[in-house]
């Protein structure tokens, strides 16, 4: 188990360690970011942005394996590995795409979305298409990427 931080445990007993609680106390809201890349090639302060920016792309992830259905795959040859990447990172494109442009979660436009389906049957020789009713959350998504025209009533 671990010890506690600011106590020392000596053979004559436990001490309050008074140098690590006023380091620790002069360090309180100081954090520190370490990178590979030389500040020649990017200054620190768009480094720390970059850094910050980083949830994006761990959010990005966490979409493409929940809301995207994405597994893991088990390639061997490069071109099979790339084009899985393609894929992946297209959908991932797309999402964020349709996320920026409805203000909706993916989530979101995935459930609203998957049930609409044409459907065309043939009665007694004539063609007729069926077209889904659109929810009020379906006909704001397709509004905004400018499809509401063509789909639905």
């Amino acid at each position: 188990m671990k010890s506690t931080r600011f106590v020392k445990t000596t053979a004559a007993g436990r001490t309050l360690d008074t140098a690590s609680l006023e380091r620790a106390r002069r360090l309180v809201g100081l954090k520190g970011y370490v990178t590979n890349v030389p500040a020649t090639f990017m200054p620190p302060a768009e480094a720390l942005s970059s850094y910050h920016e980083l949830w994006h792309v761990e959010q990005s992830f966490r979409m493409s394996k929940t809301d995207l259905q994405a597994r893991s795959m088990f390639h061997r040859q490069r071109d099979a590995i790339e084009a899985h990447l393609t894929i992946v990172f297209t959908a991932l494109a797309i999402a964020r795409f349709l996320q920026n442009k409805t203000g909706f979660s993916i989530r979101k436009i995935i459930r609203t979305l998957r049930p609409l389906q044409d459907v065309t049957i043939t009665v007694a020789g004539q063609q007729i298409t069926a077209k889904p009713q659109l929810t009020d959350y379906a006909r704001a998504i397709t509004n905004v990427l400018g499809i509401g025209q063509s789909v639905g009533h």
